[in-house]
């Protein structure tokens, strides 16, 4: 019998012999030969049954499919290693407290140009290069050639004016090279800023300058859960992190929480709630929440403790009743192990 590509064999086939199955160890190797695209010969003469030329057409299609998809990785390579031999990637958020670091109140910033400058030992700028960031806050700015980015630094330098972050830029960001592939270098920066000419309204007292405080304390490696009137009185204030007593509830719980609560009541108010199952909800959540950020052996973390939160709220009384007394044997399950604040 003669190969794939002779046709003429192919046309002798009788009616009764069983169809040929390319795909099998003995035909396998023949596939490797077969070319990106049929002689005309192979089209113009049909196999002699419609069952052998849908093999015939299987074992083209596979191996050709194959062929593209090797192709296009080392296309890919070609392509990276021709277009920049080093990449600078990053993020831009607006810092709406204005804190200097990214917290839950922030968001990336779509459209801001971001520069990458890089100076020589006389301060005297020898590369350099901009782009924008998209929808997600993300840019990568390409260098070609082989630079030397050691002492080169990423910063916010405008178009920000269509933006909530209009006032200034943070400080600039050094390069750390993470890793190289396709004869590529690829440079990460850490979170650059841009921030209004005042903190917002909703963000923590503790976001606007302000003296220097003592640090809070750091949370307990051992198991630790305070009930709600703990967190209520002066001298354990200095336990609250991440939230505030002024922060809102719809903030923090989300838009199911604030149709149901409204939009401007606080943390603090919450703690409060007394005399009806949904305030009953909102006051153990609320005390799972600062308790999961102050113990990490705490049953519940903060994402947990908002999801199971809105769960309750959507479904019926009885989950809101469920969800309460689950909040409470959190919240009582261990000593509370604060002390006064200093």
């Amino acid at each position: 019998m003669g190969t794939v590509g002779d046709s003429r064999q192919l046309k002798r086939l009788p009616q009764s012999h069983s169809p040929i199955n390319f795909t099998s160890p003995l035909h396998r190797k023949h596939l490797h030969s077969v070319p990106p695209h049929p002689p005309s010969s192979w089209i113009q003469s049909p196999l002699p049954n419609s069952k052998g030329k849908r093999i015939f057409e299987m074992g083209y299609c596979r191996n050709h499919g194959m062929l593209l998809f090797g192709a296009l990785i080392v296309i890919a390579g070609v392509i990276i290693g021709a277009k920049a031999d080093a990449v600078v990637s990053g993020t831009v958020f607006c810092d709406q407290c204005k804190d200097g670091h990214i917290s839950l109140f922030d968001y990336p910033l779509n459209g801001i140009k971001v520069k990458v400058t890089c100076t020589n030992n006389k301060g005297q700028v020898t590369l350099s290069g901009e782009e924008t960031t998209n929808t997600l806050g993300n840019y990568a700015i390409k260098f070609h050639g082989t630079p030397d980015l050691s002492s080169c630094q990423a910063q916010v330098i405008g178009n920000w004016s269509k933006t909530g972050c209009s006032a200034s830029a943070g400080p600039s960001k050094g390069l750390r090279l993470m890793f190289n592939m396709f004869d590529t270098e690829f440079y990460s920066v850490d979170s650059l800023l841009a921030q209004p000419a005042r903190p917002k309204s909703f963000c923590p007292s503790s976001a606007s300058p302000a003296p220097a405080t003592p640090l809070p304390p750091a949370p307990f490696l051992e198991p630790s859960a305070c009930p709600s009137q703990k967190w209520t009185m002066p001298e354990y204030k200095c336990y609250w992190k991440v939230v505030s007593p002024d922060t809102k509830v719809a903030l923090v719980f989300g838009p199911v929480a604030a149709q149901r609560y409204g939009a401007d009541l606080t943390l603090w108010q919450a703690l409060h709630g007394r005399g009806e199952a949904y305030r009953t909800l909102l006051r153990e959540a609320t005390t799972s929440l600062l308790n999961s950020y102050n113990s990490v052996h705490f049953p519940y973390n903060s994402i947990v403790v908002v999801q199971q939160t809105n769960d309750a709220l959507l479904g019926s009384s009885k989950n809101v009743l469920h969800t309460a007394l689950a909040f409470t044997r959190a919240n009582s399950g261990s000593a509370c192990k604060f002390t006064p604040c200093k």
